[in-house]
């Protein structure tokens, strides 16, 4: 009895006869269902493999990107059906989820073009004047285009030789010539290499050289009604105009080549140029800055800062908000912690870097005292963010196509990336050799070098007007990478073989199965990490692609 005084009820122990059917039924189920690759269905518990993403996290101490690794899945469809598709803010989808960072040994024009013909973003640095950074934003925006709404023009009484200026500064060969050489004028001609490349005086009228019979569009047809007419003519431009013969618009062969060539483009809806971004910080004069950039079509401001939880902050996300609304989305950050994300947030931020001191070149966890570490950073956030709509791009601790893979799965939507693009060819700077090894010089931007360079970030550190200045970063070298035409592609490839892998189509199932616990991962001591790098070799050359 009961210290109540019931009667407690016990029952009689089972025989193995009875308990072996029940037993080998359980375990024919279970196996079923493992034949099947549904593993997260298995009923028996006690056998399932390694940890949830919450229980890696939430075991003591930060986690890196080296911490842990993600247990195979079911594999079902072929590495090319994997989807990549990810957001980089909250009106902004792309077809890869990479950013460039904005440093100036990283992007600059041609390392953004690049980031935006494969998918991604390239984010131009403002460690120069504004003048400067938004030529390279021009550059970016011109690069690619469909209607072209502002071409350069030229008059019937301009000179060959500012037909040459125009190629020279600009690259642009074929120019629409109209009665007052600006647009909205009544369209006369078009000018082309082929209508002067032979003719030795170039102070010759273009009215002399150019042609009058022009094959044209009217306004209002569609984008893939005027390429049908640009391809059947096989011109190298189109002019569009009005009722009145006046040019309102052109588009290019050269486009409807790069729509072809790189079908997976970051294009804005409107224009459709090529995605770009520029950094700004939170002076006065950085509301100067975004006005111009926003002249020339930039599709995302980052506030740049080291420690974004901020007042200055506040006041520029709130300012960007009024002045621009949904056209300009803003990245703030940078933030680890789920307390600077919820001021961000609530500040009106339409996405979050997550990363403080974890890069290859910045040594702000050291000299500071404060960071945290990167994986157990952008799980946080992200956990957070997400219940909001915000996405997280993961910055720092990027090397290789694993850590972006790691990154994704500790929710991060979008990977920036700096010392991984660094070496390109299309990254600013020059190449040089040392000890017969090719190189790029990298800084980071809490470098003094950096900080005390022209365009100069010290105010990223809260560092303007200090008389003692205290380095948050390094300067180094970086190995040749080659390009960025060779190099984007093998890491699509190598993220999608390594989402297959894990059983995932797709960014988004991968990331449901982050928050459900269906995808499975495991601890890694020291020893488990050195066992699973290149080991037990007398030499090895290692070529990733």
């Amino acid at each position: 009895k009961t210290e109540a005084g019931h009667q407690s009820r016990v029952h009689p122990p089972r025989s193995p006869a009875s308990v072996f059917p029940a037993l080998r039924s359980a375990m024919a189920l279970s196996l079923t269902k493992y034949k099947n690759g549904t593993q997260e269905d298995v009923q028996d518990k006690e056998f399932r493999d390694g940890f949830s993403a919450h229980e890696i996290f939430a075991m003591s101490g930060g986690v890196t990107y080296n911490d842990y690794i993600l247990l195979p899945g079911f594999i079902d469809f072929s590495a090319d059906q994997v989807s990549i598709d990810s957001r980089l803010t909250k009106k902004i989808a792309m077809h890869t989820p990479f950013v460039s960072s904005p440093m100036d040994t990283v992007t600059e024009a041609e390392t953004a073009i690049n980031m935006a013909l494969f998918g991604g973003i390239g984010i131009v640095h403002c460690n120069n004047t504004i003048e400067q950074q938004c030529e390279i934003v021009r550059q970016v925006k011109r690069f690619k285009n469909g209607f072209i709404t502002d071409p350069y023009t030229v008059s019937p009484s301009h000179k060959l030789s500012d037909i040459d200026e125009i190629k020279h500064k600009f690259g642009f060969s074929g120019i629409p010539v109209t009665e007052t050489g600006k647009m909205g004028s009544r369209l006369v001609g078009i000018v082309t290499t082929r209508d002067h490349d032979f003719i030795t005086d170039r102070s010759t009228l273009v009215s002399q050289v150019m042609t009058t019979d022009v094959v044209v569009a009217e306004e209002g047809c569609s984008l893939e009604e005027a390429n049908n007419i640009l391809r059947d003519s096989k011109k190298g431009k189109l002019p569009i105009v009005n009722s009145n013969h006046e040019l309102v618009s052109l588009i290019s062969r050269k486009d409807l080549r790069k729509n072809r060539d790189f079908p997976q483009a970051s294009k804005d809806h409107l224009n459709k140029r090529l995605l770009c971004g520029a950094s700004i910080h939170t002076r006065e004069s950085d509301k100067e800055r975004l006005k111009k950039l926003v002249e020339q079509g930039v599709n995302v401001a980052v506030i740049d800062s080291s420690q974004g939880n901020s007042v200055y902050q506040k006041q520029m996300i709130e300012y960007i908000k009024a002045t621009y609304g949904d056209a300009v989305q803003v990245i703030a950050g940078n933030v680890v912690t789920v307390e600077q994300a919820r001021n961000l947030i609530s500040w009106g931020a339409d996405a979050l870097r997550v990363g403080m001191g974890s890069g290859s070149i910045c040594t702000t966890q050291e000299v500071m005292a404060c960071g945290r570490p990167q994986a157990s950073a952008v799980y946080q956030v992200a956990r957070y963010a997400r219940l909001h709509g915000v996405p997280v791009i993961a910055d720092g601790g990027i090397s290789n196509v694993g850590k972006i893979s790691k990154a994704l799965t500790a929710g991060a939507s979008c990977v920036m990336m700096g010392s991984m693009l660094a070496g390109t060819e299309e990254a600013p700077g020059e190449y040089f050799y040392k000890d017969g090894i090719r190189l790029k010089r990298y800084r980071g931007m809490g470098s003094l070098d950096a900080m005390n360079s022209a365009g100069g970030s010290a105010d990223r550190y809260f560092s303007v007007g200090d008389k003692v200045q205290v380095a948050q970063g390094v300067a180094g070298n970086v190995a040749d990478k080659g390009s960025l035409k060779r190099y984007l592609p093998y890491l699509i490839t190598g993220l999608k073989h390594s989402l297959q892998d894990m059983g995932r189509k797709s960014i988004a199932h991968l990331q449901e199965g982050v928050y459900d616990g269906t995808l499975r991962f495991e601890t890694r001591t020291s020893s488990a990490q050195q066992e699973g790098t290149v080991h037990s070799l007398h030499s090895f050359q290692r070529r990733e692609y």
